[in-house]
């Protein structure tokens, strides 16, 4: 089962739920998992079934980056708000450069997330193979 992994910053969770609420079908194949806040709204507001890590500035983050390191992930959706400062920067900047690092597939706005799940379909119905 393909795991994906769902992050929005405070002022971009709005767009996180209307984007799953498009996307429920094909993610409700996944394993997701989300840190708290993020979870806890798909949860409630789309339905789906997602495992919560902490809040990211409480280590959600670099949660999410560990398994990103054991290779317990396949891709990241994390919309995130250029145009506010947070707190927890460093541990956001540690988490993206991981997905580099470790080739997987991040995306960071709605129009990268649309891709991935473009990539996510052919993933989930065994049409495609990729690296």
């Amino acid at each position: 089962m393909v795991t994906v992994t769902l992050i929005a910053h405070d002022g971009k969770k709005a767009d996180l739920v209307a984007w799953a609420t498009f996307n429920r079908d094909l993610l409700a194949q996944c394993r997701l998992v989300a840190t708290a806040g993020t979870a806890r709204l798909l949860r409630e507001k789309v339905g789906l079934e997602v495992e919560a890590l902490r809040a990211g500035p409480d280590g959600g983050d670099i949660q999410v980056g560990a398994r990103v390191v054991e290779g317990e992930v396949d891709a990241v959706i994390f919309l995130v708000d250029p145009m506010n400062k947070h707190p927890h920067e460093p541990d956001i900047e540690a988490l993206l450069r991981l997905c580099n690092v470790h080739d997987i597939p991040l995306a960071t706005n709605v129009a990268t997330a649309d891709c991935i799940m473009v990539w996510l379909a052919q993933r989930v119905d065994g049409t495609a193979e990729f690296g």
